[in-house]
């Protein structure tokens, strides 16, 4: 599996932090704010494929593209950037041994936190 970084997602994750648009929210709370598949659908009618992969930093290049399986890394609900799937990503990332992704979800998590110098 090779997944890259999508940089679009990055570059709309860091204006939404930056405009302040962030839930801080604790580490294991994504279970329950993270979209549901309705929601995601409901965004992809509305929105379309490529706006919904502005919410997922990862994107892996052996899965069909155009698919909600090619995408990884969620960061957020449609409106503002979660914290808690900011952390849940940054760990799972680094797990699988996904260094850009890792490195960018945790520079938004020092963003979010004010821990950038």
């Amino acid at each position: 599996m090779t997944v890259r970084l999508n940089k679009d997602a990055l570059a709309l994750a860091r204006k939404l932090v930056q405009d302040g648009e962030v839930v801080r929210d604790e580490r294991d709370d994504w279970s329950e704010h993270a979209p549901s598949t309705a929601d995601e659908n409901a965004f992809i009618e509305k929105h379309g494929m490529a706006e919904f992969a502005k919410w997922h930093l990862g994107e892996d290049t052996h899965e069909t593209e155009g698919t909600k399986g090619r995408l990884k890394f969620p960061y957020g609900d449609f409106r503002r950037v979660h914290r808690c799937a900011v952390i849940s990503g940054e760990s799972r990332a680094g797990q699988y041994d996904h260094t850009s992704i890792e490195n960018a979800l945790r520079g938004l998590l020092a963003d979010i936190d004010g821990d950038r110098s």
